[in-house]
Order: structure tokens, then C-alpha cells, then sequence
């Protein structure tokens, strides 16, 4: 469709009622495909999208969206809106971006997926679950083989003059088994995040997804207890995705977070370094520009222990006085515009997992959490989640432990890091949220 064409008679006939508009279009197609039984148990191709405007009128804005991207839609489109802007309240400025003065050259879309026959991906997945099931004789079942793939065009014209469009495609599969020796039963997982399923081994997947639910057989609880604590990687970029909001100027400006007046001051050990890389090679939160049209920039949000800055959007920028750091983001088309990071991550360190381990006497090394939502308070940064791994005991993995219960502050949590680890990952459950493994000082666990 000619999206060019179409916003121009929006844009012609809506000047009538506001002074400057904007148009966001997002399409959208999905792919699942889940395995069960060595049989296709799931199989769904989908396909969504629409279109939003924004316009302003006497300093207010007002929005409307349609998924129908045609004709028919112009004068709802821009009769909502204009009423909808009549209504309201916020004294905040928001305005219709400009435009910056210079983009980022950034293709973040590798067609190879799109290329690839479905036949090749249902195999890939028969065969993941093949491998896992013969791998071992106390894998008594599959929980979860599923493989998803997505692929987003996103488009955002406006009075000003932006013109600006991109294409992104990513996917994920995963594998959940469980294993059973006598009474003794518990899980393991593995997953992938690639835009080329060539460059994956299912062979590997099911590897690792096994040897973690064996390694957990005869899992007891530990000792309640304060101990040192090594964070997997993908554990830590979970809990860190979680909170942060807390790095929001909106949330900052609405007393959501005790970062308020941090600017300058240091809030974690000086060997943290929090990045937001939206040019990150292949990461599922690279862009050139964000859902306002303004153009992103690397930033070192928090730099050896010292908070640099918040992330910003054009409204809560306005607000502080600042330029936008290119966060502005929605969660679809249908939304409004909030704050969210690009792909932040923590800088990884010189050490490797087996060295964090080595250098404890006696302590967890934490492969998993739960409640992770459910479990934390974004404000205080209190956090208590069930857990399970390993005790360390002399700089070795002596055993499984599970039924514990961790609990901390997490801004205490950035303070007594102790050593960074040099396998940055991103998360399973959070693809745009990375972090090497973490050795934590002191951390209170609840067993027996």
C-alpha cells in the first residue's frame, strides 16, 4: 500500500481541525509453531496492525487508531482525535517531532528467516524434541518445544516533514523437559534467540536443556542464611528487566522511583556499567529512531557506579529541561507514547562463570527465579523470589538446592556486586535486556 498517499489526504483533510498531525503504522506477522509427541502440535501464522494519529490542537493532544489502513478511515480517524484532545487534563507539553538532524544507518532486518521453508522449521523442532527425549533415559517427558517468529514494519509521517520506516525480524525457540529418577522429578530449559536458524544447533538446545534437569536431581533446600550469591546471567538480566522502570523519567518526574536528584551520585559499585545500545548488532531493540521520530544514541546510563541520566521521551524531556535520549517507544500502535530502554545491558567483565565460583568459600550460584513480577516492588526495589541452583563450597559446585527463597533490595543488590562476568547474555523472557553473570556480596536466603 501506498502509506505516502494515504497520510497525505489524512494530513490535508485534517489540518482543518489541528495544526500538526502524525501517523504511526505498525504491521506486524507472527509465526508459532510448538511440537508434541513428535507430532505438530501448534501451528499459526498471524498478521496484525493499524494505524494511529496524533494531533494537536491549542497545545492539546488527542489520538485515535484504526486497523482498517484506508480511506474509509480518514474522517473517524480524525474526528476521534480531535475530540478525544478536547478532554484533556495534563498540563505536560507534548508536541509532533520535527525531526532530528541526522540518522543512524541501521538494517536491522535479515530475510533469511523469511527464506527459510516451513518444512525446515517444523524439522528443526521435531528434531529438537527427538534429541532431548534420546538423550537420556531419565528425560520422561516435553513440557514445552515451541519456536516463534516475528517480523515488524513500522512506519511514522508527520506535518513536519518526518518521513522515516524500518523492518525488523528476530525469533526465539525454547525447550522444557523434565527428567525423573524414582520419585524424583524437575526441569530443565534452553532456548535461542536468533535471526538466522541456520546459525542454530538443536543439538545443543536439547544438550543443555537436559543436563540441567539432570544436574537438578536430589535437589534439597539449604540453610537459611546470608550468603554470597552468583547470579546466571540470563537470571540477572530477568530481575534487572524487571525494574527498569525505575529508569524512566516519567517515573522519576512521578516520585515512581527512588532515583529522583541521583543524577551524579553513585547508586552502584563503581565496577557497574549500565549501557542503552540501540545499534547493538542483531539485538531485538536496535533502531535508528524511536516511536516519536527522534533518533536514538548509545549512552552509558549508569557509568562505573555513577547514574548519568534517566531515559527520556520528548513529553518528560520538555519537562526536565533536556533533549530526548530517543526512548520513546509504544507497545503498539494503539498506545500512547511512554518510556522504555533500547537494548540495555550490563558491560561485561574479565571474569569467567568458573572463576565467580572459584572465589567463594561457601554460597548459591542462582540458575533460576520465579515470581519475578508477582515478587518485587519497582518503587523501594525490594525483591523476594523462589529460587533454585547450586551450593558452592570451596570454590566448587558441591550440590542442587531448590525450595530457597532469596530476598534483597536491589538498589543495595548494584552496591554489593563484587565481580562481573565476562558471558553477557540476554534474557529468555526479556530479549532486549542483557547481562554477563554477577557475584553478589550478600544476599538473605530463606530454606530450612
Amino acid at each position: 500500500m501506498d502509506y505516502r498517499a494515504l497520510t497525505d489526504k489524512l494530513f490535508n483533510k485534517g489540518k482543518e481541525k489541528m495544526e500538526d498531525l502524525e501517523v504511526f503504522i505498525e504491521r506486524s506477522k507472527e509465526i508459532e509453531i510448538g511440537v508434541f509427541g513428535r507430532e505438530l502440535d501448534k501451528y499459526s501464522i498471524s498478521e496484525s496492525g493499524g494505524l494511529s494519529l496524533r494531533g494537536v490542537h491549542e497545545g492539546k493532544m488527542g489520538y485515535s487508531y484504526t486497523e482498517k489502513i484506508d480511506e474509509s478511515s480518514i474522517d473517524m480517524l480524525i474526528d476521534e482525535a480531535f475530540e478525544n484532545g478536547k478532554y484533556i487534563d495534563s498540563l505536560d507539553k507534548e508536541i509532533i517531532f520535527a525531526g532530528s538532524d541526522e540518522y543512524e544507518e541501521i538494517n536491522n532486518y535479515n530475510d533469511s528467516l523469511e527464506k527459510t521453508p516451513m518444512e525446515d522449521k517444523i524439522a528443526f523442532m521435531k528434531n529438537l524434541e527427538k534429541e532431548a527425549l534420546a538423550m537420556d533415559s531419565r528425560v520422561s517427558a516435553i513440557q514445552v518445544c515451541a519456536y516463534q517468529e516475528f517480523q515488524r514494519d513500522r512506519y511514522i509521517i508527520n506535518t513536519k516533514g518526518v518521513n522515516l520506516s524500518d523492518k525488523f525480524s528476530g525469533g526465539f525457540c525454547y525447550i522444557s523437559i523434565i527428567v525423573k529418577d524414582g520419585e524424583d522429578t524437575k526441569t530443565g530449559l534452553s532456548y535461542r534467540i536468533f535471526n538466522d536458524l541456520e546459525k542454530i544447533d538443536y543439538r545443543e538446545i536439547a544438550k543443555e536443556a537436559v543436563e540441567e534437569g539432570i544436574s537438578m536431581l536430589g535437589a534439597t533446600t539449604i540453610k537459611s542464611d546470608n550468603y554470597p550469591v552468583v547470579f546466571k546471567n540470563t537470571v540477572f538480566a530477568d530481575i534487572l528487566s524487571a525494574f527498569t522502570p525505575i529508569l524512566s523519567a516519567d517515573n522519576v518526574q512521578k516520585g515512581l522511583s527512588r532515583l529522583k536528584d541521583k543524577v551524579g551520585s553513585k547508586i552502584a559499585n563503581e565496577i557497574l556499567t549500565i549501557v542503552d545500545d540501540p545499534f547493538l548488532k542483531d539485538g531485538f531493540g536496535t533502531r535508528a529512531f524511536d516511536d516519536e521520530g527522534c533518533k536514538t544514541s548509545y549512552k552509558k546510563i549508569i557509568d562505573n557506579g555513577v547514574l548519568n541520566s534517566y531515559l527520556y521521551n520528548l513529553k518528560s524531556a520538555n519537562k526536565d529541561g533536556v533533549e530526548s535520549t530517543g526512548n520513546g517507544s509504544r507497545r503498539s500502535y494503539k498506545s500512547s507514547i511512554s518510556i522504555s530502554p533500547t537494548n540495555l545491558y550490563i558491560e561485561k567483565g574479565s571474569k569467567t562463570l568458573e572463576e565467580l565460583i572459584e572465589s567463594i568459600d561457601k554460597g548459591i550460584y542462582i540458575i533460576n527465579v520465579e515470581g519475578l513480577h508477582a515478587g518485587l516492588n519497582e518503587v523501594s526495589g525490594d525483591y523476594s523470589l523462589s529460587a533454585y541452583g547450586y551450593e558452592i563450597e570451596n570454590g566448587k559446585i558441591k550440590r542442587p538446592v531448590n525450595q530457597i527463597t532469596i530476598a534483597a533490595n536491589f538498589f543495595e543488590t548494584l552496591m554489593d556486586i563484587e565481580e562481573i562476568g565476562k558471558d553477557l547474555e540476554f534474557g529468555p523472557f526479556s530479549g532486549d535486556v542483557g547481562s554477563p553473570s554477577i557475584k553478589v556480596k550478600n544476599i538473605s536466603v530463606s530454606g530450612e
